[in-house]
């Protein structure tokens, strides 16, 4: 009897821990089956946390929040005898790609096989799909998955932009009614304004991997370096009508993609196409999605070791069904089916191909460190602007890439500037890069004057070298630069004493712009030079930032001005006397009051919500500078008045309020009109502006001629006139506010061929000319407009305002360090 119940109890024992280990499917969690409805983002949190709690094969990481709160997380997911070495196991990954030098790494090691879902927030089918991949490969009685994680770890990012998610969601579920309605014309297919694609800021997100503008990039970086994966896949969708893409990628392909990286693309593509044949659902690759531009899920990815991918289900506006052009109903639950198919598919051919996928990593790296296939195998960056070469230094230790600084030498290389070959000498304060290093593929790529282009049907910008972005003079060299240690000089720091006259500080970067930003913050006046001017054998250039001592009566002026001085690392100096040596003297005419901006930035229905973003990040959390933003359709019902600068980002603007805005620049505002807002000013209420190619010989508008094209050609057309972020060198008349702080030069990032005539009345601040082409590719049809002389960035007097004119983005993605300047010389420099 004893042994029957002690037989019973073990039974129930096993029978209650086999319960207890049994987890949750999402559709048991959530309480409706996935793809029914859409989850909201903490229901997505709950869910990983919850599997967290529930299995001993995984382990969560909250590596961070977005700008709204929300969490970011990635759960690790590995065999029951490797969670537990998830430490040793990526130091040892570190040390196959060379980034950790402690000891020899080991080959026989688990494939890391990281999944990131939902970049962007209105493509939201991957996070549904990410919490049914995560149950599956988390479920111990799944023996398909558990063979997998023998020599596999798994890593899920379940949502890349929550902020962006919720947006999308909650307007999808504020205007859905009990039914999802398969009309395309319908409401809840068509997002209101800015729509949930970007995060808080409206950044793309998915073009932010190398330039890290983003706290959510930030953060996600930080954790992916840490782990260089050996496969990363970006889950995204497309237009509803369009049926699934996956690789092999489309060409161009970028030149420094290994053999192996194009072969295991096409080895994984096969067996998802597999499982598709089976199902019979359609599908394409090598088409469209290319592997060039260096800031995507799949290209970044690419040229840090790893076999980088796209993924893009159709479905953006879909909500949870459609009809499609060809009358079938996609539904959210078939595009949730999809992604989870071929997350499945990738881990499964990761885990056939582990030992492979990391040799291939290893040799990667080596091959990188030891035979680099940059052009230049040394760079050399002057520190002619010390905040912009701190700020890409800055962005060279996000990316792990290695430099150094206290050398000297000298030689000859590559001059960016010049495009010839040109003689340098090395300073202790300039930078140094080998491209003898793990990262030398990445730095190559982000640094490579010209990118080679295979093709032109390209997706995205085709230029972004960084010592144009960055404004720094850079020399590459062919052969490695032998240098010796610099003898470093302490440097005495002025210390300011007394009760000065005045303070003069530098204007020469965005630094400078928030230290300006700062001083107006707590109500001091400031004043800026015109002309340049030498006082205590220091030169001063035009914009240099004068804080007199007259105008600002106030007991804590000198405490201030330190404290925000070292607060923004600025180093004024202190005046006796408002007398100087050369140039005017601090009483002059030509020292002008910077009358502090009160901004209008315009957003809404019409306004490209990536510029309005950049602005508005600019300013929030770049300048910490307050700015008001208003839709352009309440401009009827805004006091005007209390602005005096109104900013217009790129977009298609109705003329509702033109006529409005015309009168209030009249009145003594400013405007700033960006990208497509000057086209939409052009020859209109007094403006202007007007598009070079309207002008004919005589002044005349010049009439398009029609012509006979073939249907066959049209992609070839589009081409012609297509200019995919091509670099061009601005000549730039800096004795303008508009262009103080710079040489009389500057490269500007064009992504259309917008280009306009001179201004008759008017400051013609920045000019292209003739052969100003620098690299990307750039149409036949566009390269002939933009081989002519016209204006890019102007200002123009109205009545008793002003407007800026700027054709080119300056604060492109926010990683257009160079550009910023600019734009704090129209807010801050330009009289109102």
């Amino acid at each position: 009897m004893l042994k029957r119940i002690t037989l019973l109890l073990l039974c129930s024992v096993c029978f209650f821990v086999a319960s207890a280990q049994k987890l949750q499917s999402p559709d048991e969690f959530l309480g409706y089956k996935l793809g029914t409805q859409f989850s909201n983002h903490y229901r997505i949190a709950d869910y990983f946390k919850y599997i967290a709690a529930s299995s001993k094969q995984v382990k969560l990481v909250q590596y961070g929040t977005t700008n709204e709160g929300r969490p970011l997380m990635a759960m690790f997911i590995a065999s029951a005898e490797n969670i537990g070495k998830l430490e040793s196991i990526r130091q040892n990954n570190l040390r196959l790609a060379g980034m950790d030098k402690t000891g020899a790494p080991n080959t026989t090691v688990p494939v890391i096989v990281w999944l990131s879902f939902n970049v962007h927030g209105n493509e939201p089918s991957s996070s549904e799909a990410a919490m049914q991949t995560l149950y599956d490969m988390a479920d111990v009685s799944n023996t398909r998955t558990q063979a997998w994680l023998k020599n596999t770890v798994v890593v899920i990012d379940p949502c890349l932009n929550p902020d962006g998610r919720e947006r999308y969601v909650n307007y999808y579920n504020s205007v859905k009614g009990v039914a999802p309605n398969t009309d395309p014309s319908s409401r809840e297919h068509n997002e209101a304004w800015p729509g949930g694609r970007s995060n808080h800021y409206y950044f793309d997100l998915n073009r932010d991997w190398a330039w890290q503008v983003q706290k959510e990039t930030q953060q996600r970086m930080a954790l992916y370096n840490q782990w260089l994966p050996q496969i990363h896949v970006d889950f995204h969708e497309q237009g509803y009508n369009s049926p699934y893409y996956f690789a092999p990628a489309a060409q161009p392909f970028h030149r420094v993609i290994t053999d192996w990286q194009k072969e295991f693309q096409t080895i994984i593509g096969k067996n998802n196409a597999r499982y598709f044949d089976m199902a019979g659902w359609l599908y394409f690759t090598k088409e469209e999605f290319d592997l060039l531009y260096p800031s995507y899920g799949d290209t970044y990815p690419i040229y840090n070791g790893s076999i980088g991918m796209t993924y893009e289900q159709g479905g953006i506006g879909a909500g949870l069904a459609v009809t499609t052009r060809t009358g079938d109903v996609l539904t959210l639950a078939d595009r949730v089916t999809h992604h989870h198919s071929n997350s499945l598919s990738t881990i499964e051919t990761a885990s056939e191909n582990a030992q492979k996928a990391v040799t291939e990593f290893k040799k990667y790296f080596d091959n990188a460190a030891t035979i680099p296939t940059d052009d230049f195998k040394t760079y050399i960056i002057k520190s002619d602007n010390e905040d912009h070469l701190a700020a890409l230094g800055k962005l060279l230790d996000n990316n792990g890439i290695a430099y150094k600084t206290g050398l000297k030498g000298s030689g000859s290389g590559f001059d960016y500037f010049t495009g010839k070959t040109g003689q340098f000498s090395v300073g202790a304060k300039d930078v140094v890069i080998s491209a003898y290093q793990p990262k030398s593929v990445l730095l190559n790529v982000l640094f490579e004057p010209k990118t080679f282009v295979a093709d032109s049907n390209t997706y995205d910008i085709t230029a972004w070298s960084l010592p144009y972005a960055y404004g720094l003079r850079t020399y590459g060299t062919k052969e490695v630069l032998q240098l010796t240690a610099a003898t470093t000089t302490k440097t005495h720091k002025e210390q300011i004493t007394g009760i000065p006259y005045a303070y003069i500080s530098t204007w020469h970067s965005a630094e400078d712009a928030k230290f300006l930003a700062a001083l107006l913050a707590e109500r001091i006046k400031v004043r800026f030079s015109e002309k340049a001017f030498e006082v205590g054998g220091q030169k001063f250039t035009p914009g240099s930032l004068i804080i007199t001592r007259s105008g600002n009566d106030r007991p804590d002026l000198d405490e201030m001005v330190k404290r925000l001085a070292a607060q923004y690392n600025r180093k004024p100096m202190a005046l006796s006397s408002g007398f100087v040596e050369k140039g005017a003297d601090l009483g002059s005419d030509v020292i002008r009051y910077i009358k502090p901006p009160k901004i209008m930035l315009v957003a809404g229905d019409g306004v490209a919500p990536e510029n309005m973003g950049e602005v508005w990040h600019f300013f929030d959390q770049q300048l910490n500078y307050p700015v008001t933003i208003v839709r352009y359709n309440d401009l009827g019902r805004v006091r005007m008045a209390d602005f005096n600068v109104i900013i217009l980002p790129d977009g298609r603007y109705e003329d509702t309020h033109a006529e409005r805005i015309a009168n209030w620049v009249k009145d003594g505002g400013k405007l700033i009109a960006m990208g497509g807002a000057m086209a939409q000013l052009d020859n209109k209420l007094g403006f202007a502006i007007k598009d070079v190619d309207t002008i004919g010989n005589n002044g005349d508008a010049m009439k398009d001629k029609a012509e006979i094209k073939l249907y066959e050609d049209r992609n070839k057309d589009a081409v012609s006139s297509n200019v995919a972020g091509a670099i061009y060198k601005v000549n730039l008349d800096n004795s303008h506010p508009l262009a103080f702080g710079y040489p009389n030069y500057y490269y500007t990032l064009k992504l259309d061929d917008s280009l306009y005539g001179l201004l008759n009345k008017g400051w013609n601040v920045a000019t292209l000319k003739k052969d100003a082409y620098v690299a990307g590719l750039v149409g036949n049809k566009s390269k002939q407009k933009l081989n002519k002389e016209g204006l890019l960035f102007g200002v123009q007097n109205l009545g008793r305002g002003s407007v800026v004119y700027m054709a080119d983005d300056p604060l492109f993605r926010g990683f257009w360090e160079n550009g910023k300047l600019l734009f704090c010389n129209a807010v801050f420099m330009v009289a109102q």
